[in-house]
């Protein structure tokens, strides 16, 4: 670690929890962000500002005036450059040390099994159910641990699916893909602005908590806010033995031992 990095990190360095070996973790680490809008926003600048060495960030989407209400790693200037690539240009803007690939795509299940085993912890902030699915298989074949949020009205939910343990759900655990709920988007139900920052900074600490190996992760809990009285509720989940994405594999695993 240089003198210009340890000044600059020099508050994480403050901290017995993370130190210089936590830091350096940190520099060493790549971090897959899907989604670079209002919950990718945060989670993008403060994985940049915080020193993870290398990320990666999945948008096919470009900036629209209506995103700037809420995804603050754009501005007026960006509008109609693909959001993947303006959220690198605000992350070299705070801390040009960390390596960012903007890849101007959709996160498929062939790019996801391509990208997935490249990360250390992989972040999802898209918006759509199937998506979602898509991620959460990748993460579960190749071992790979899952930071999910959600964000809609006044309505956020954060967890940790982490293949990695053998009493962690999966995301198609707790939400099944044959019961999925009808399709939300911002642009037809609206977002409350903060509440994306909010649910996007946790994700952000969870995925900084699973690359320096700090406190005990979200893994078997779901977190949901109610940001019309900011008040949070929290939900104990089991992963399913019948779960068609790591239920049988896991079973199978456990009858072999």
């Amino acid at each position: 670690m240089t003198d210009d990095q340890l000044l600059r990190y020099s508050r994480h360095i403050l901290l017995d929890e993370i130190g210089v070996e936590g830091q350096q973790r940190f520099l060493d680490s790549h971090a897959l962000v899907i989604g670079a809008g209002g919950l990718g926003s945060p989670v993008a600048l403060y994985l940049g500002t915080a020193g993870v060495g290398r990320i990666t960030i999945v948008d096919n989407d470009a900036v629209d005036l209506t995103n700037l209400q809420r995804q603050i790693a754009h501005n007026l200037a960006r509008v109609g450059t693909p959001k993947a690539q303006s959220a690198r240009e605000s992350i070299a803007a705070i801390n040009p040390d960390v390596f960012v690939r903007p890849l101007v795509l959709r996160a498929d299940a062939q790019v996801l099994d391509e990208l997935v085993p490249q990360a250390d912890v992989v972040i999802d902030c898209c918006d759509n159910f199937a998506t979602r699915h898509a991620i959460n298989r990748a993460c579960f074949a190749h071992g790979k641990p899952l930071v999910s949020g959600a964000a809609i009205r006044f309505d956020g939910q954060l967890s940790v699916f982490d293949p990695r343990r053998a009493d962690s759900p999966c995301y198609a655990c707790v939400f099944p893909p044959d019961q999925e709920p009808e399709e939300t988007h911002c642009a037809t139900m609206g977002v409350f602005a903060p509440l994306v920052g909010i649910i996007g900074a946790m994700q952000a600490a969870e995925a900084l908590r699973l690359l320096a190996g700090v406190g005990a992760s979200l893994a078997g809990r779901l977190q949901m806010l109610d940001a019309r009285s900011m008040e949070w509720q929290e939900m104990r989940v089991r992963r399913d033995l019948a779960c068609p994405v790591c239920g049988s594999r896991r079973a199978a695993g456990a009858a072999r031992d």
